[in-house]
């Protein structure tokens, strides 16, 4: 499901060999010098859901409009919800594999979304990556709807310190793979932010890949 970019060159992830066709996320192919640059902006210590004295003060920390820039202390996300496309996904966290590629969420399941757990959690100050699948062997995936999203649609994630990140829609983007701007999708932000990212064009049987990505631009309110 995804991008080939000269910044982001995915090689076939062993665990998306069960998705439909064959495709995967660019996300999967940023190289780790690009993820360390651009995403590991957030502090990374202990999460506070193992960490008592963090967990008690982010429980009641909510996205307050006024404090959006700022960003929410970071927590592990657990729902995300897209009312206007029917999400209500759990998440996964997403590693980097011994191939030094970003390893995609299970394909077996379809309603599964996967975070980049090294870089900022959704809500924490900077950008955070949270992934899925268009579709799978089976069937449409959780992200089957994401090309519906548009400027001012709304969506959030449910916290593990209580509280609910909301984000605006910016823009929604397709890009093709051999020309996906890494640098813009995964830049670190001096807001929180989140990109949404999965598979889109037509699919390419000759390479067993999808043409384009679809990447939806958001920030915290």
């Amino acid at each position: 499901m995804a991008a080939e970019p000269s910044a982001a060159s995915p090689a076939p992830a062993p665990g998306e060999q069960n998705a439909r066709r064959g495709g995967r996320l660019t996300l999967w192919g940023v190289v780790i010098v690009v993820l360390a640059v651009t995403l590991f902006g957030g502090p990374h210590g202990t999460d506070d859901a193992s960490n008592p004295s963090r967990a008690s003060g982010a429980a009641a920390t909510r996205a307050d409009p006024q404090k959006s820039d700022q960003g929410l202390p970071r927590s592990t996300p657990l729902r995300l919800l897209i009312p206007k496309i029917s999400v209500d996904a759990p998440f996964t966290a997403l590693t980097v594999g011994a191939s030094g590629q970003l390893e995609p969420p299970p394909a077996a399941n379809t309603n599964l979304v996967g975070w980049y757990s090294d870089g900022v959690s959704p809500g924490e100050k900077g950008t955070a990556v949270i992934a899925g699948h268009v579709d799978t062997v089976t069937s449409a995936a959780v992200f089957a709807g994401l090309d519906q999203l548009e400027s001012g649609d709304r969506f959030s994630v449910d916290r593990a310190d209580g509280s609910t990140a909301t984000f605006v829609v910016d823009d929604t983007e397709t890009f093709a793979k051999d020309d996906f701007p890494s640098d813009r999708v995964y830049a670190d932000a001096s807001r929180p932010e989140v990109r949404l990212i999965t598979c889109a064009g037509d699919y390419d049987h000759a390479v067993g890949d999808y043409t384009e990505n679809l990447v939806v631009f958001a920030h915290l309110v």
